[in-house]
C-alpha cells in the first residue's frame, strides 16, 4: 500500500511538473491575472485536502485501493463474483468509474447543497493546471467516500482502482492546463477525451455553458446525454470563473469559507 501510494504521488507530481513546463513554454493565454496569489491559494488547498483525507482515513480506514483489497478478501462486489480476463475487468471498471464521476459532477451543479462546495472550484478567476487542485476538502472527502462505496459494490481489482486514480488525476491536470493545442489536434482528441478547450467552456461565467461538458476523461458521456457543447456562447471565451472580483477569488480564506456564506 505504501509503495502504491508513493508510485501514484510520483506519477502525479511528474505529470504536474510536465504540464507546468508546457504552460510556460507554449501557453494558450499569456495574460495571467493574479497568478502568484492564485497559485498560493490553489496549492494550499491541496495540503488542506490531504489533511481532510487523513481524517477520513480514521473514520474509513480503507480508502479506495485498500477497499479493493478488502472487497477481494471478502469476495464481495460484481467483479469478485464473475470470472473475466483482467484486461476486460480493468476496461469495464474504468468505464464504470468514469461514468459515475461524470454523474457526480453533474449532480454537483444541479443540487444546491452540492453546488455550494463545488463552486469553490469554479470560483477560480483564471484556469491552469493548479485549478485542477482547487476543490473544497469536504467535496474531496465526499468524492472519496463515493469511490469507496463503488469499489465495494463492483469489487474491481486493486490494480484497476490504482490505474483509474492515476488516470483521473492526470486527466484533471491536463483538462485544466493552459497549453496551446492546435484546433486540428483538439478536434481529433475531443472525439474521445476531454481537452482543455472543451473543459474551458465548462468554466465559463454563464450558467448555460458551465452546465455542460462535465466529463473528466472520456467525452462519450456528454455526447450520450446531450450535455456536450462544441463551443461557448462567447466564442472567444476570454473570461472564466464566477462573478466575484478576481482579487477576492484569489484569497484562501474566501475559498474555504465560500460554501458557508450566503453568496450564490
Amino acid at each position: 500500500m505504501v509503495h502504491e501510494t508513493l508510485w501514484r504521488l510520483g506519477v502525479f507530481f511528474g505529470i504536474f511538473s510536465i504540464i507546468m513546463a508546457l504552460e510556460w513554454a507554449i501557453p494558450q493565454r499569456a495574460d495571467r491575472p493574479l497568478r502568484g496569489e492564485r497559485w498560493f491559494t490553489n496549492l494550499s488547498i491541496v495540503f488542506i485536502d490531504q489533511l481532510a483525507l487523513r481524517l477520513l482515513a480514521f473514520l474509513m480506514p480503507l480508502l479506495a485501493i485498500g477497499a479493493a483489497l478488502d472487497a477481494a478478501r471478502l469476495e464481495i462486489g460484481f467483479f469478485n463474483l464473475v470470472t473475466l480476463p483482467i484486461w476486460l475487468e480493468g476496461v469495464l471498471a474504468i468505464l464504470i468509474f468514469d461514468f459515475v464521476i461524470w454523474g457526480q459532477h453533474l449532480v454537483s451543479h444541479k443540487v444546491g447543497f452540492c453546488w455550494r462546495f463545488h463552486k469553490v472550484h469554479h470560483s477560480d478567476a483564471d484556469m491552469d493546471v493548479t485549478t485542477a487542485l482547487r476543490f473544497h476538502p469536504i467535496e474531496i472527502a465526499a468524492s472519496m467516500a463515493l469511490k469507496i462505496g463503488l469499489v465495494y459494490l463492483f469489487g474491481p481489482a486493486a490494480s484497476a482502482v490504482l490505474v483509474f486514480e492515476v488516470l483521473l488525476s492526470a486527466t484533471a491536470l491536463f483538462t485544466h492546463a493552459n497549453i496551446l493545442i492546435t484546433p486540428k489536434l483538439d478536434r481529433i482528441l475531443r472525439k474521445v477525451i476531454v481537452t482543455p478547450d472543451m473543459h474551458r467552456i465548462h468554466h465559463a461565467p454563464n450558467r448555460f455553458d458551465h452546465d455542460s461538458n462535465y466529463g473528466f476523461f472520456l467525452v462519450i458521456w456528454d455526447r450520450l446525454f446531450s450535455t456536450y457543447h462544441d463551443q461557448a456562447q462567447d466564442k472567444d471565451l476570454l473570461d472564466v470563473g464566477l462573478t466575484w472580483p478576481k482579487e477576492t477569488a484569489a484569497k484562501l480564506g474566501f475559498v474555504m469559507w465560500l460554501p458557508f456564506s450566503r453568496q450564490k
